[in-house]
C-alpha cells in the first residue's frame, strides 16, 4: 500500500529561520486550494500522485536536443522564423541547472527575503530577443483535433507557470520580456494508418504574462504555513470534496441501521 505522508524534513516548521523551498508546482497547488497545500506542506498529507506522462517527457527531451543544436550555432529555429519571433535560443552556463538536465530537482531558485521562502522552478527553455530580454518557453505535447489555444480551463495553470518563471528570472537580475511562448507538438489523428509512427504538427502560442500577483501570493503562502488552523477548502476542490464525502460515508457506515452499511461492506 502506498503511503502519501512525506518525510518530516520536507515539512514546514513554524518559526523556523531556515529558508523553506517552495516549487512552482506547490505555488499552483496553493492557488488551487490552500487546504490541500497546508495538508501537503505542513502535515505531509499530499494528494495522490499522478503517473508520469512518458510521451510528454520524450517530446520535451527531443525539443531540447533540437534547440540545443541551434543554441550552439546562435541561430533561430525555423519555427521561430515562421511565427516572426526575432530571437535565438539562450546560451548560459547555468541552463542545464535551470532545466534540471541532471535530474536533481532543483531548477532556477531565488530566496524571497520578506518570507524566507526559496522559490524554485524548472524551465523547459529560454530564448533571448534582440532587446536582450529573456523569453520564457514551455514545451507542450498534446493530441487534439481542436484548435490549439490557452483558453481551456486546465491551461490557465500554464499561464501562472510562465509568470512564476518570469518572476524568478527577474529576481535573478535578468531582463525578462512579458512575452512567453508555448511550443505545442500536436500528434495528428488524421492519418489512415499508424505504421508505428506519430506525426506531429508544431505551433507556437504567445502569452503576455503579468507576474504582479506573485509577491502577494508568497506572503499569503507564508501566512498559511505559519497558521495553526487548517484553511478552508475551495468549494470546487474535487480532492477536498472526495475527502469530505468519504468521511461522511464512513461515519454512516459505522451505524448498523444506516442504508449505506450494506454498500460499504
Amino acid at each position: 500500500m502506498r503511503v502519501y505522508r512525506k518525510r518530516q524534513s520536507n515539512l514546514y516548521q513554524p518559526g523556523s529561520r531556515n529558508p523553506f523551498r517552495i516549487s512552482r508546482s506547490k505555488i499552483d497547488l496553493f492557488l488551487q486550494c490552500p487546504r490541500c497545500f497546508y495538508l501537503d506542506r505542513r502535515l505531509g498529507l499530499g494528494r495522490p500522485g499522478m503517473p508520469a506522462f512518458s510521451l510528454n517527457s520524450t517530446v520535451d527531451a527531443l525539443f531540447k536536443k533540437e534547440f540545443d543544436l541551434l543554441r550552439k550555432k546562435g541561430e533561430a529555429h525555423g519555427l521561430m522564423k515562421k511565427y516572426g519571433i526575432e530571437a535565438i535560443p539562450f546560451a548560459h552556463p547555468q541552463l542545464p541547472v535551470w532545466r534540471d538536465d541532471m535530474y536533481a530537482y532543483v531548477g532556477a531558485c531565488v530566496l524571497h527575503q520578506p518570507t524566507n521562502l526559496e522559490i524554485c522552478g524548472i524551465v523547459d527553455d529560454l530564448w533571448i530577443n534582440k532587446a536582450r530580454e529573456l523569453l520564457v518557453v514551455d514545451y507542450k505535447a498534446t493530441s487534439t483535433n481542436k484548435e490549439i489555444s490557452l483558453d481551456d480551463e486546465y491551461k490557465q495553470s500554464y499561464k501562472k507557470q510562465a509568470e512564476v518563471y518570469q518572476w524568478i528570472f527577474r529576481q535573478l537580475k535578468f531582463e525578462v520580456s512579458d512575452t512567453a511562448y508555448f511550443v505545442f507538438a500536436n500528434a495528428s489523428r488524421n492519418h489512415p494508418s499508424f505504421d508505428g509512427l506519430l506525426q506531429f504538427e508544431l505551433s507556437i502560442i504567445s502569452y503576455q504574462g503579468d507576474d504582479s500577483w506573485v509577491e502577494k501570493t508568497l506572503v499569503e503562502i507564508k501566512n498559511c504555513l505559519e497558521g495553526d488552523k487548517i484553511p478552508q477548502s475551495f468549494n470546487d476542490c474535487e480532492h477536498c470534496g472526495y475527502r469530505k464525502l468519504a468521511c461522511e460515508q464512513e461515519s454512516l457506515g459505522k451505524n448498523k441501521d444506516s442504508p449505506y452499511q450494506e454498500k460499504l461492506i
